[in-house]
This record gives structure tokens, sequence and C-alpha cells, in this order.
């Protein structure tokens, strides 16, 4: 049998061998393969190829490969913690750095605890047990879970997408987790548990290097942000997919949908409060990572700001960039328009200060075409009532706006910090939920299909990494963008989108996974949509004009 191995002819000899057994040697020699890729799927090392297919390994390295990890150290830690806590209800509530942050809703987390279930999953390791998938039909597992009494996985019964059921079992512990799975416990390496706050940190190695633990990052701001939100969350009861879908079955779409708009005006009539508290600010920063929502969320802070008796006017830094032959460029040589050096700060601090003294400016146009500023003789000057709002990248970097004394700064961080899970071990990504947003906006709005959003997408998350994340602490206030609801609206709009890339690109893997993820969510029209919501930004429909 013939297949084609990373772009080469390879012939088989055994035609019933998994790719585990096929490829023993390379395996061997390379700890850091985890999957394969067959056609542009993800499969597991326990795959069976068939003629012709195109098959190329997957390593720890890749989006995908550090997916599975994480999975498989999650999965590890479940087994553990059911051989030495059974009792423990244990949850996977969200991702800091390189790090999932974890609790037990009926025990409180020691030293002791966190010992106790980290020898055991070394334990658990060191075994190279393997990890079996089983599937059932909605039938069988109408029976399974009816004798043993379990909620793991039980979600996929109410699924109509799905015809049936997935558990991975290893030994007596099995549970459900989406997505491919190590195909031993033996596939994972360096860890860490520690307890952290009321709960512990699962860490786990960066993308560099699997074999090593680098520091943890952890922002106190942004922890608080993902904890005032799950607290929200768990009041209402509303914490899973699961949850969330029954409320919709059971007619409360209109109130969830009320809830979460009603959670966004009180946060930002609260920071609208908190700004006009600080008397001489006179310079709004705001910054968030792609797809946040900041348009939206700038025009009704404004309106928040205008109950308060500040007029908002906007200044675009998209205005200031140097010109062209002065742009710097990366390591492959291209303009680095992302790069904070790209921006005229000496023209852009003193257009603000001539503004915050009373001073009138003359404003300038970037013509990206030309790559040069234009002067078309409009003005601008800053009356008493008014208060600049300005958007960015870099906008909570002090460097962008270093002459401008602190005291007359309020910075902003915004993102959609995804909070919601799709079951206690399953959380959902909040990169995957600005992904489908932007998916669907690009789309709408911008002339981008959804194979063009996935291929600049790893670019756009490493500008983020570089420029935004770093200063999040920085901020004065931050602002969680996320609707517990969204994912319900968006994925009428994003699942033809995703369905078009078929497997003869390599976005197929990601565009299948963000499709079968879909599916766990039930529909809820967007006619519920209020005209001013954050997500009229990326369906359309909005009462403000962009």
């Amino acid at each position: 049998m013939k297949i084609i191995f990373n772009e080469q002819e390879k012939n088989i000899m055994d035609e019933n061998k998994t790719i585990a057994e096929l490829f023993q040697s390379e395996l061997k020699s390379d700890d850091t393969i985890i999957a394969c890729s067959c056609n542009n799927e993800i499969k597991s090392l326990n795959y069976v190829p068939n003629e012709n297919d195109k098959i190329s390994f997957i390593n720890v390295s890749s989006k995908q490969g550090r997916m599975i990890y994480i999975r498989g150290i999650l999965y590890i830690m479940g087994k553990a913690f059911n051989e030495c806590y059974p009792e423990a209800l244990l949850s996977v509530n969200y991702q800091l750095t390189n790090a999932m942050y974890c609790e037990i809703d009926n025990m409180k987390v020691t030293s002791e605890i966190t010992k106790a279930v980290s020898e055991k999953m070394r334990e658990i390791i060191d075994k190279n047990l393997p990890i079996e998938e089983v599937k059932m039909t909605k039938q069988e597992a109408e029976e399974f879970y009816e004798k043993e009494k379990t909620l793991r996985g039980r979600l996929q019964l109410d699924n109509k997408e799905k015809d049936d059921v997935s558990l991975y079992f290893c030994e007596d512990y099995y549970n459900y987790f989406y997505g491919v799975m190590p195909i031993n416990t033996g596939f994972i390496s360096t860890f860490e548990v520690i307890p952290y706050n009321d709960g512990f940190l699962l860490r786990y190695p960066s993308r560099k290097d699997i074999h090593k633990l680098e520091d943890s990052r952890a922002s106190k701001k942004l922890i608080a942000a993902l904890d005032e939100y799950d607290d929200i969350h768990r009041i209402l009861n509303i914490n899973t997919v699961y949850k969330l879908n029954k409320q919709i079955t059971s007619g409360n779409a209109t109130e969830l949908v009320l809830l979460a708009e009603a959670l966004h005006e009180k946060k930002i009539s609260d920071i609208a409060d908190n700004i006009i508290k600080r008397k001489d600010v006179k310079v709004v920063l705001i910054a968030g990572p792609s797809s946040s929502g900041k348009t939206t969320f700038a025009k009704r802070l404004g309106i928040q700001l205008r109950l308060n008796g500040l007029k908002p006017v906007t200044i675009s830094v998209d205005n200031y960039f140097v010109e062209r032959e002065d742009t710097p460029v990366d390591e492959n040589g291209e303009y680095d328009f992302e790069c904070l050096e790209a921006i005229d700060l000496k023209l852009f601090n003193e257009h603000l200060t001539t503004l915050l003294s009373g001073g009138e400016i003359l404003c300038p146009t970037f013509d990206f075409k030309k790559g040069t500023k234009k002067y078309n003789g409009e003005t601008m000057k800053l009356a008493d009532d008014e208060i600049l709002v300005i958007e960015g990248i870099h906008c909570l970097n002090d460097k962008l706006t270093i002459d401008i004394p602190k005291e007359k700064k309020y910075k902003i961080y915004i993102s959609a910090l995804t909070v919601l899970n799709i079951d206690y071990y399953n959380r959902i990504s909040t990169t995957d939920s600005r992904l489908i947003r932007r998916i669907v906006r690009d789309n709408n709005f911008r002339g981008y299909n959804a194979l063009n959003t996935l291929q600049v997408w790893s670019s756009v998350n490493r500008g983020e990494e570089k420029h935004i994340f770093p200063f999040q602490d920085e901020s004065d206030s931050m602002f969680n963008t996320s609707l517990i609801y969204e994912i319900c609206v968006l994925k009428k709009y994003a699942m033809p989108l995703l369905e078009k890339i078929t497997n003869e690109f390599p976005e197929h893997m990601e565009a299948n996974r963000l499709y079968e993820f879909l599916k766990y969510f039930e529909d809820i029209d967007d006619k519920y949509v209020p005209k001013n919501s954050i997500l009229r930004e990326f369906i359309g429909g909005s009462i403000f004009e962009y």
C-alpha cells in the first residue's frame, strides 16, 4: 500500500498497522511528536492509514499539538484525582500563561492534596498506560450512564449533531475530552501542580521546550476579571455549555441575552464613573487583542461619558505612522507596521501636549498607498468639556504617550475573556471565541473569507503577544467583552464559512475543529441581540456607525 509521508511516496507492507507502529523509530527519536495529520485532518497515532493518504506528524510545538498535550495532561490529572480523591468535584476554570487554573468545589485545596495528586500523575505517566477512545451508540451510552451514574461526557447525548458518544478510557478510568488525545500517558512529561488562590495551577511547558517549565506570569488584574465573570456565571448556574443549552431549550434565551447585555452596560458605566472621579484625566487609552469589540466599546463608553458631562473626541493613531522609508523592518525584511517604532512618537506626543494645554493642531491623515502623511487643513482644539479617546494596540504602553503625565491618562484593557466551559474538564479558549468573531466579521465587512482569516491568525496572535498582552497590568480598568450567549448566535454565520475550507488546505484542520466545536451550541436568533450590542460589530445591524 502506498501513502504520502511528508510529501514523499512511501510503501507500506502491512496495511493493518497504526501510524505509531509504522513509524516506531521516528517516535523514539523525536519525543515532541504527539499526533498526525491525515489529509489535513487531525488523527491520533493509533490511526490506520489508507491507500494514498497524505500523512505528516504533529508535534507539541504546533498549535494543534499543544492542545493535544494539554488535553492529555488534564486527562491524567482527572485520573489521578479519581484515584486519590474520588469524591472531589473538580473543575477546570480557565487558562493562564502555560497553566490551567482549577478548583475543587467541595474540598479545600491544600499542599498535601496537590502533592498527592502530583505523585499519582507521575506514577500514571511512568507506566505508559494506553488511552483508548471508545465509541458508543446513543442507546448504548444511555445504558452506560444509567449504570455508572456519572455526568462525564453526558452532554453528547443531547447533541442533535452527534450520532454517537465517545469516551477515553485508561484502565478503569474514563472521561470525555473534545478532540484527539495522546495514545498513552507516557507522551506527557513535564508538569507541576501547585496551590494557587482558592484552587490550584496545573502547570505545563511552553511550545518552545516540552521538558522545561517557564516562570509563571499571571496577570493579577486579568485573574480578577476572569474570577468576577466566573462567579457571576456560577451564581446564574450557567457555567457550562450543557447548562446554557438547557436554558435555551427551556425558552429562556431572551432572559440570557438581557442579563449578559445588562452586565456589559453596568461595567461600562462603572468605568465611566471611575474616569470622572479622576478629575485630571483628559486622555482615555483603549487597547485589546483582535476582535475584542474595541470600536463598539469606545462608542458605548462615549455615551456614558456624555451622561457625566464629558464629550469624547477621537484621535486615530493610524494617522501618525512614520514615513514609509523610516518604517522598521522585521526579521524577514518586511515592513513592521505593528511595532511601536512605526509610530511617529515625537509628533504624536507634541500634538497631545498641545491639545491638553488648550492649543490647536493641524491634523494629519496618513496615505497608506504613498506611505506619507498629508495635511488637508483639518484642525482640532480640545474644549474644556471634551476628553480624548484613543484606541490602538500600543495604548497600554506608556512609551506611546511618553510626554503625557500619568494622572492625565486612563488606560483600559478589553478582551473577550471566555469563562464558559463545554463541561467541567473541557474549557472554551478565549482565542477561539475571538477567532470565530473575526471569521464572521471578516466575511461580513472586510471581504475576506474564512480561509483568509485562518491564514493570518497566527501572525495576528504573535503581534498581540508582543505588543498587547505584556501591558495588561498597566491598565486602570479591564473590560470583559465576552457574552455568554454569543456563540449561539455566531454559529449560524460561522459554520457555512468553515465548511467551505476543504481538506486540500492545511487550514482544514483548524476549520474542522471549530466547525465540530460549534455543533455543541443551541441556536439563538440574532433578532434578540440589541442594536447597541458589541456582538453587532461582528454580525451587523448595529445602531453605531463604524
